[in-house]
């Protein structure tokens, strides 16, 4: 039986006299870091009463007026997730987070809103009572809105929302987030995400910053049903992926052919050296991994999801 978990005042009791009353950090350093315990443990809480779920996050812009096509666009995305059982986390704010809170309904949304002296209110279409935590920092902020999430929707923002991008792709990138889908989600014929992609075509991946096949990590949508499609799509097959040492094992809800598993030793020589792709007859495909290549390992996931009609 495993030892029971410290308080947390014996948690922080501890941190003070190994870091405070020492002189280690200073007293600010030291009331931060315990501010940013308490809000993890906090939202953690929260999504852990609805670990049954599957969630999508969004995140857009808090200036986003009703009236706009983007609100109404992401009125109609998180709808038609809610309708297909998902719980979509926000920013809890107006604008964007406005509008998924309200596309999902009260029932349907979970908050995590950032303390400001302007412009970031609880929008009222969430249950403050036991769908919402208020967050000072904006990293607790993200680790909690990112830890959860099966799938991440973006719509235009400003400063705020492309650093929430960003965050997400940095995490996907380097394996330090579960593989998930992401969509730069604009209205028809807009220009936001589109000029981004060729920014980051013409001037990181022709400066080799990053690789060309990094960009299937995004897909770009500008219809709220092609977005769920495209997130429904990552889910088709996969269902998730779990690491030991040296080794992914992809569990799936249909296992490659034989004929199918060598396309795939083709298609993946990277993950090939050792035992190459195998599987254990019900649901698992296991192949050698080296916590690297992350780019790829989505690339394989697409391939198994190509798999089911």
């Amino acid at each position: 039986m495993s030892e029971p978990l410290p308080s947390i005042d014996a948690v922080v009791d501890a941190l003070r006299s190994t870091y405070l009353e020492t002189g280690l950090v200073s007293p600010d350093d030291f009331a931060v870091a315990v501010a940013a315990f308490g809000e993890l443990l906090e939202g953690a809480a929260m999504f852990e009463r609805h670990v049954d779920f599957n969630k999508v996050a969004v995140f857009g812009s808090a200036r986003t007026k009703p009236a706009h096509p983007l609100y109404q666009l992401a009125v109609d995305f998180s709808h038609q997730m809610a309708e297909l059982g998902w719980l979509v986390i926000s920013g809890a704010g107006p604008g964007i987070m406005e509008a998924a809170s309200k596309g999902a309904g009260i029932d349907s949304t979970l908050g995590v809103n950032i303390e400001l002296p302007f412009e970031q209110f609880p929008n009222p279409y969430i249950d403050t009572a036991t769908k919402l935590v208020e967050m000072d920092y904006f990293f607790t902020r993200k680790v909690s809105m990112t830890r959860p999430s099966n799938a991440f929707v973006v719509l235009p923002g400003g400063f705020g929302t492309l650093d929430e991008a960003f965050e997400v792709l940095t995490l996907l990138h380097t394996g330090k987030a579960k593989p998930a889908p992401v969509v730069l989600l604009d209205q028809p014929g807009g220009t936001f995400w589109s000029r981004l992609e060729s920014f980051i075509q013409d001037e990181i991946i022709d400066g080799q910053y990053i690789n060309k096949p990094d960009l299937a990590l995004i897909k770009i949508c500008d219809t709220a049903e092609g977005a769920v499609r495209e997130i429904m799509q990552f889910y088709k097959n996969y269902r998730e992926v779990r690491f030991t040492s040296g080794t992914a094992a992809v569990l799936v809800h249909q296992l490659p052919t034989t004929d199918q598993l060598a396309t795939m030793r083709n298609r993946f020589p990277m993950f090939v050296s050792g035992s190459g792709f195998r599987t254990n007859g019900t649901d698992t495909v296991s192949f050698d991994f080296d916590g690297r290549n992350y780019v790829n390992l989505r690339l394989v996931i697409d391939f198994l999801n190509s798999l089911v009609p």
